[in-house]
């Protein structure tokens, strides 16, 4: 399992209306906390919750689908389920907290 990464807002669109769980991770070219969680995040997501989709979004490469989404600091993470969010954490949030919040909407969905 790898990451997706994602250049259109319409892509990423119909990915969380269609997928059941979709982690995604807001990053940047220039962002080094970025760089060093996506690889740990993927592992944990692997273990964990294999079945949910994982996605990237570079918001120095696309600046729009970042603005729309309403992100305006690196990294943020959204997790949806179904549609709906569930989880957003920005700029500083443990890895390990917000995988034991998956783990309830994971296992009802899943």
């Amino acid at each position: 399992m790898s990451m997706k990464e994602l250049t259109s807002l319409a892509d990423l669109n119909v990915l969380k209306a269609t997928e059941k769980g979709v982690l995604i991770l807001f990053g940047g070219q220039n962002c080094g906390v970025c760089h060093t969680i996506k690889p740990r995040l993927t592992a944990l997501m692997e273990q964990q919750y294999p079945k949910m989709t994982l996605v990237y979004v570079d918001c120095h490469l696309v600046p729009d689908v970042c603005a729309q989404d309403g992100v305006l600091s690196l990294p943020t993470l959204q997790v949806f389920f179904e549609g709906k969010c569930f989880i957003e954490a920005v700029r500083t949030f443990s890895l390990s907290n917000i995988m034991t919040k998956i783990q309830r909407p994971y296992q009802l969905v899943f």
